[in-house]
């Protein structure tokens, strides 16, 4: 009995909203003007045609808006992304890199020195055994690195790392010879 009661209040509800919507879509403004007719209308109905011209009203004093300006200076770009995720592939001068920039220089090992009249040159393996040659002013290492110094028992590389503030820090990486003496594992 009592949802009975409910739905009917609902649909009179209904009813009544959607005769709402239909008054108030249905005219009740001032009446539009007809459309002539296709045929060539005579000049004088053109002329009824027209609204007469309503009585000059004092115009309001429109308040003065100032017109907004955009000053992007000192401002981050906000379609720039904060982190550079993928790494580069051409170095900063547009050079494409080589093979032992490609790589971390944690991931090289030292496997030989050789001492020439010229200077120093070394070895160095990828993890996958190829070996590499390395003097004095090498770029090696994904953090612009160079090899500044070849000593008997170890290379010295300069890298430029960027901090989260952008900062450029110089980092020294040193890579150590190991020979089979100092490891124990060969006689």
């Amino acid at each position: 009995m009592r949802y009975q009661r409910r739905s009917n209040e609902v649909v009179s509800g209904l009813i009544l909203i959607v005769f709402l919507l239909m008054l108030t879509g249905c005219g009740g403004g001032t009446p539009s003007a007809t459309a002539p007719a296709k045929g060539k209308a005579a000049p004088a109905e053109k002329k009824a045609l027209v609204a007469p011209k309503p009585a000059e009203k004092p115009e309001v004093a429109k308040k003065e808006v100032p017109e907004f300006t955009y000053n992007p200076a000192g401002k981050p770009d906000p379609f720039k992304p904060f982190i550079q995720l993928a790494a580069t592939k051409t170095g900063a001068k547009g050079v494409p890199l080589t093979p032992l920039q490609r790589y971390e220089t944690s991931q090289l090992k030292l496997v030989a020195i050789i001492a020439a009249r010229e200077g120093n040159v070394a070895l160095v393996e990828d993890s996958a055994g190829k070996g590499y040659f390395l003097k004095k002013g090498t770029a090696i290492g994904k953090n612009d690195g160079k090899v500044t110094q070849i000593l008997k028992d170890r290379v010295v590389i300069q890298e430029f790392e960027q901090d989260i503030s952008g900062q450029t820090k110089q980092n020294e990486v040193l890579l150590y010879l190991h020979r089979p003496e100092e490891e124990g594992t060969e006689p």
